[in-house]
This record gives C-alpha cells, sequence and structure tokens, in this order.
C-alpha cells in the first residue's frame, strides 16, 4: 500500500505544488481547501483510509490549523498520522502553538521541495533521497517561488 498524504491548504497552488511533488515519489495525496471538506471525507467514508502524513495550513477558511491539529489529535484514530504545518508564520509562538495541537514538523513557505520530501521521509521514519531537479540551471534554486509555483 502506497503512502497516503492529506494536504489541507486554502491555496490552490500550494495544493497543487505539493501532490505534483509526492506524486513523483510514488505517494498517494488528497487535497482539500479547508479542515471541515477534509473532516467529512474522511468521516463519510470518501476516503478509505487515514492519511499517513497531514500537510496543515494555519490560516484557512472556518477552522485554523490548530483547531484542526486538536481536534484530530482528540481521536485515537488519528494517532498515527504524522502532522506537518506549513505556514508563512515563522514565530516561536506560533511553532510552540503546533507542537502543542500535536504537530510532529513545522515548515515556513516558500520550501523547496526537497524539504517537503524530506519531512514526509524524516516523518514516517524513511530515508529521503532526492536528486537535483534536472530543469534547473546552474544557478537556480529547487525552490517552490512565484515564477515555479510558490508555497
Amino acid at each position: 500500500m502506497s503512502t497516503l498524504v492529506m494536504v489541507i491548504d486554502d491555496s490552490p497552488v500550494v495544493r497543487k505544488i505539493i501532490e505534483v511533488t509526492l506524486r513523483r515519489e510514488g505517494m498517494e495525496v488528497v487535497s482539500y481547501p479547508d479542515g471541515v471538506e477534509a473532516l467529512r471525507a474522511v468521516t463519510t467514508r470518501h476516503l478509505d483510509r487515514l492519511p499517513d502524513l497531514l500537510f496543515l495550513d494555519l490560516e484557512l477558511p472556518r477552522m485554523n490549523g490548530f483547531e484542526i491539529a486538536r481536534y484530530l489529535r482528540s481521536k485515537p484514530q488519528w494517532n498515527r498520522t504524522s502532522i506537518v504545518i506549513l505556514s508563512r508564520h515563522d514565530g516561536i509562538v506560533d511553532r510552540i502553538k503546533a507542537r502543542l495541537a500535536g504537530t510532529q514538523a513545522y515548515l515556513t513557505k516558500p520550501c523547496t521541495r526537497q524539504m517537503l520530501v524530506e519531512v514526509v521521509m524524516t516523518s514516517l521514519g524513511r530515508q529521503a533521497v532526492l536528486p537535483p531537479d534536472p530543469g534547473l540551471g546552474p544557478t537556480e534554486k529547487n525552490t517552490l517561488s512565484p515564477t515555479r509555483g510558490a508555497l
């Protein structure tokens, strides 16, 4: 069974970039624009299993990322799912609040494709091996930026 990753982010661009990046790594990815819709998909059995990992934005409509993480951690069936915050906020308070809500990792936008893959592999206890992007020139970085799909 392949790794299932869920992405909850209100930005369609961010969701698409994560989907494409992780599918290239052989992972199955489902994404939702808000937590309420994602929880509805899980509770109505739209998904046949819970994700192995969840990328969660903090600023979301209807429920923020902290609320979603706390809710999921209150449900025993979600104990095996790693939760990774993906946010534009880089403050220590947000990082502490995220940890207290039960998350395993915190990535700040923008981040590189390699960082996405590495956090997935680390969170799932695997070794990350990501070759350099062959489409990049010698001075370009493997970074998700506005021209290459910003996170």
